[in-house]
């Protein structure tokens, strides 16, 4: 015995002495004797059962001995069932294997021989197993008295739905349990006798099952059943049939039966009725877009309970208090109600599950969710103590000494101070994350806020005029900072009121138009001049106006103060950003982690990251397929844009960034076109899923790694099947034909507009003989145009062509055709003079620059010239040295060639600078919106420098 818990050791010694007396328990072996004696001090229940009934005592000593065996209670229940004959007899057989059952579990609970989320899941199989053995007893006994009820798929069961906890196969020790029971179809059945509605007999059989299970008799009882969770409550029927069941939730189910429905479970074993009822319940509990309108629900349900909380003086809750454990569902279910239908893997009843999930889908991080993970399991496992001292349900820490040192004992703390504090340190950093993810009721708004918002929500609520307005805001700096506030705050009114929107729209914004504007006025820009204000202004309104009526992200917004500040310091930053989430507003889910916003996936990342997301899609569902593809590339653009106009990211990885997430795209949309053709056609003889000899060269600015914003694909098709040979499909076609079939369905998975915009616009001019071409050639065709026919110019675009679809053995022998092309002999003359013209041309139609202004892309001296200046190098002189074609970005092939004393480092450092700062330039114009063009004075070090080299090169005077 423990010294230090002495109210406990005489609780042990009392009732250790009347077990002696009427057991041999002294003849066992000590560790078992220990244990016993540790159990009768620790629960009152172990206790009483035991001195009540000795014939427990033998069970409990078998598990004691045998901790980790496995609990087949099925098998066992069954066994015992059937020699049932009667009601009566059933009663006795599952309260006396309930009580069993519950003293094992309890006894390995609070020995700490099995952790608490084990005992959480035998808690609730044991449930299971009671009700459905139950149930099966019934169901056969009422069969042969009044026939089976029959359907589509068979007999007809009594579907029963497990809820909260036991749903989540997460039940309390002693808790009651929340059912629903529903039927699949009406009917009658016909046994000869007297016909029986289907209504009727489902409705008896319930009203059995429930007093099986609930009845209290001389044996106690399996579970308090509470049926209030049912369709109408306690005053609809107590069982419905399917069809009335989804009329019900699609028609008049509340928020508050969604959040319960989010755990629900079918408890029977699985069958097509079972199946037939989840696709009824799914579209009500899971919504396909995001739904940020759950949160308010949750939060108006949180404020419920906090009054009840205070209302019924409940101090010491460890499931209802301040982070409890409540709030750690709220946490979990939020994120299932918001993102459920997108996400397939939160449509799960289990907490511990669902926080995994989160991580992996990025929502939660790691070490919140095993921090959340850590404190509930703790809660929990207070929470069945609680409950096992006395088989009570209860979730009140204790009020008297013994139960103290009792919990104290069991938590492994040297005392109940120690545990108070543990305690207070898992709730205090529940409520934290409870409080940032969902928070109290806004209602409750502090004096302080309250406020610092008087001035924005006067000139929103208030019909005031616009020097009504200024006046509010005169404590704002210059009065032309507050005339066009107040300005902006008119027109968007006048705005919202001719889009006639809803009365949800409404009181969303009556809260975060306030909110936006403290959160503009606040922007700490001191540059922030009236033009700025007011272009930042126009920026946000439109974005509002765009998602009026679509009232979930209006929700989003106003749910979430940090997503506001986001939105306005990337508004502010780009008007690009801007014009992307008002085109596509799932953009706003985004905002709501910075963290994870201005942190960009892991290059290497991005083919899993999309695997991930094409993975939540069936299969066959090719719109969402497309429409997942879309919005997979939007986020992404979105993060790699937020950490760039932050300066997180350098623009070289800017570009890296983007062309890899391209590369990624192109491998999936390859896989879905070749998937759907192999369903359609069969594929070519030779031909495997790792090997489907095909390939995507990539040109440009794909080719050099040095995509933008709103670059477009340059691509090329190759194949290297036999031509002639047959795909192996009933509607077999020539291997020619299938390529060709091929590249138009992946030209059409990329450039289809849906929802979400294209994927990217793809420019194939650049294969063989152009757009006269196959749209897909041969790889000896490729070979064969690229020596014989084609242009210089198409050589100079070979320079930046790399594989970016193939397999490795296909890759290399595509990369030796480009190094083979690439290496020929050149006369120098005639190569100065095709590569010269051709710019020239290029200037003539392309270049927007004038006296003034620059055009960095094609001005003389600018982006152009250098591409086309490592160009010539490369052509004229990897015959010579082919180590400089290995590469096909403009930086690299630059390094070989200096290294190759091709051209001076000097040289090589002037052009490098120059072509990164052009660079860097037009993707900032690329997020400002604006045209490639740039004051001359600020570049003219920079063209002078090109223009030398160029002159140089070319031999210009």
């Amino acid at each position: 015995m423990n010294t230090s818990y002495t109210l406990v050791n005489k609780a042990t010694e009392k009732n250790w002495q009347q077990l002696c007396q009427i057991s041999s328990i002294d003849q066992q072996p000590e560790q078992i004797k220990q244990q016993i004696q540790l159990l009768l001090g620790l629960s009152d229940f172990i206790a009483d059962s035991l001195l009540s009934d000795v014939n427990n005592l033998l069970p409990l000593i078998n598990v004691l001995e045998n901790p980790t065996q496995p609990f087949e209670y099925t098998k066992w229940l069954s066994a015992k069932l059937e020699s049932v004959t009667s009601e009566a007899e059933l009663l006795n057989c599952l309260r006396v294997f309930r009580k069993q059952q519950m003293l094992a579990i309890a006894a390995l609970d609070l020995l700490n021989l099995q952790t608490i989320e084990y005992s959480l899941s035998l808690t609730s199989e044991l449930a299971d197993t009671l009700i459905n053995g139950a149930y099966s007893w019934l169901y056969t006994n009422f069969c042969e008295r009044y026939g089976t009820p029959m359907g589509e798929f068979g007999p007809q069961p009594l579907l029963i739905l497990g809820m909260g906890k036991l749903g989540g196969k997460e039940l309390n020790y002693s808790s009651d349990i929340d059912l629903i029971f529903c039927y699949p179809s009406k009917g009658e059945i016909e046994n000869g006798k007297k016909t029986l509605e289907h209504q009727q007999f489902f409705s008896r059989l319930a009203q059995r099952l429930i007093h099986a299970l609930n009845h209290t008799n001389y044996q106690g009882q399996v579970f308090r059943v509470d049926m209030r969770l049912r369709p109408l409550g306690e005053s609809g029927p107590l069982v419905m049939h399917m069809a009335a069941f989804e009329d019900y939730y699609q028609e008049q189910g509340r928020e508050w039966e969604r959040y319960a429905m989010v755990k629900a479970r079918i408890l029977n074993d699985s069958s097509p009725y079972a199946e037939e009822l989840y696709d009824v319940l799914k579209p009500f509990v899971y919504r396909r877009y995001l739904d940020y309108s759950a949160i308010d629900s949750l939060r108006d349900m949180k404020s419920l309970i906090n009054q009840e909380v205070r209302r019924r003086g409940l101090t010491n809750n460890i499931k209802l208090g301040s982070g409890g454990i409540r709030e750690v569902e709220f946490i979990a279910q939020s994120f299932q109600l918001i993102k459920g239908g997108r996400e397939r893997q939160l449509q799960h009843p289990n907490l511990i599950y669902i926080l995994k999930q989160l991580t992996e889908l990025d929502l939660l991080p790691e070490e919140e969710s095993q921090h959340l993970t850590q404190s509930y399991l703790f809660l929990r496992k207070v929470e069945h103590c609680l409950q096992q001292f006395a088989d009570k349900q209860t979730q009140v820490l204790p009020d008297n000494p013994l139960d103290e040192e009792r919990l104290s004992l069991v938590m492994e703390c040297d005392n109940y101070q120690q545990l108070k504090e543990m305690l207070n340190q898992h709730c205090e950093w529940i409520n934290q994350q409870f409080q940032m993810l969902i928070g109290d009721n806004p209602n409750e708004t502090d004096d302080e806020e309250l406020t610092h918002l008087s001035g924005f929500l006067d000139a929103w609520k208030l019909d005031l005029s616009v020097e009504e307005i200024t006046d509010l805001f005169d404590h704002l700096g210059t009065n032309e900072t507050a005339s066009l506030l107040a300005k902006h705050i008119k027109e968007l009114k006048s705005q919202v009121e001719k889009k006639h929107p809803s009365q949800k729209a409404l009181v969303a914004l009556n809260t975060l138009v306030p909110q936006l504007l403290a959160n503009i006025v606040a922007l700490d820009e001191s540059s922030l001049d009236g033009t700025e204000l007011s272009v930042l202004l126009e920026r946000i309104t439109y974005i509002l106006l765009t998602v009026l009526r679509r009232t979930t992200y209006l929700q989003l917004l106003v749910e979430n103060q940090g997503a506001q500040q986001q939105l306005v310091r990337l508004c502010h930053a780009s008007p690009w950003i801007a014009e992307q989430i008002a085109k596509y507003p799932i953009l706003l889910d985004e905002l709501l982690n910075p963290q994870l916003l201005y942190n960009p996936t892991k290059l290497q990342d991005y083919p899993d990251e999309l695997r991930q997301s094409l993975l939540r899609v069936e299969p066959d569902d090719l719109e969402l397929q497309m429409e997942t593809l879309r919005q997979f590339k939007q986020i992404q653009h979105l993060k790699v844009a937020a950490a760039d106009v932050t300066g997180v990211l350098p623009i070289m990885k800017v570009s890296d960034h983007l062309t890899y997430l391209a590369e990624a795209i192109i491998t999936e949309v390859v896989n879905m076109a070749w998937e759907h053709m192999k369903q359609k056609y069969g594929v070519p003889q030779g031909c495997t899923e790792e090997d489907k000899k095909f390939a995507v060269i990539g040109y440009g600015k794909l080719g050099g790694i040095e995509l933008g914003y709103g670059s477009d694909l340059d691509l090329v098709f190759v194949h290297e099947c036999d031509s002639q040979s047959i795909t192996d499909g009933t509607k077999s076609i020539e291997a020619n034909q299938f390529y060709t079939k091929l590249a138009q369905r992946i030209m059409h998975l990329f450039m289809t507009k849906t929802p979400s915009g294209q994927l990217y616009e793809i420019d194939m001019r650049l294969r063989p003989s152009g757009n006269a071409g196959l749209l897909v050639c041969h790889v000896n065709g490729f070979e064969q145009y690229q020596q014989e026919e084609a242009w210089t110019w198409e050589h100079q675009a070979l320079v930046r062509a790399r594989v970016v679809y193939a397999t490795p053995i296909f890759s290399k022998h595509i990369e030796t055709i480009r190094r083979n092309i690439l290496c020929r002999h050149r006369e120098e003359n005639t190569l100065q003079q095709d590569v010269s013209q051709m710019r020239h041309k290029m200037r003539e139609h392309l270049n927007k620059g004038d006296k003034d202004w620059l055009d960095v892309k094609q001005d003389a001296g600018a982006m152009a010239d250098i591409e086309f200046l490592v160009q010539f190098w490369v052509l004229n002189n990897a015959k010579s040295l082919p180590e400089i074609a290995d590469w096909s970005d403009n930086v690299r092939l630059l390094e070989s060639l200096c290294k190759a004393n091709y051209i001076s480092a000097a040289h090589k450092q002037q052009l490098l600078d120059a072509y990164l700062d052009y660079r860097n330039r037009s993707h900032r114009l690329t997020l400002l919106k604006k045209d490639n063009l740039v004051d001359k004075s600020q570049y003219s070090e920079h063209q002078h420098n090109v223009k030398q080299i160029w002159d140089a090169t070319f031999q210009q005077e």
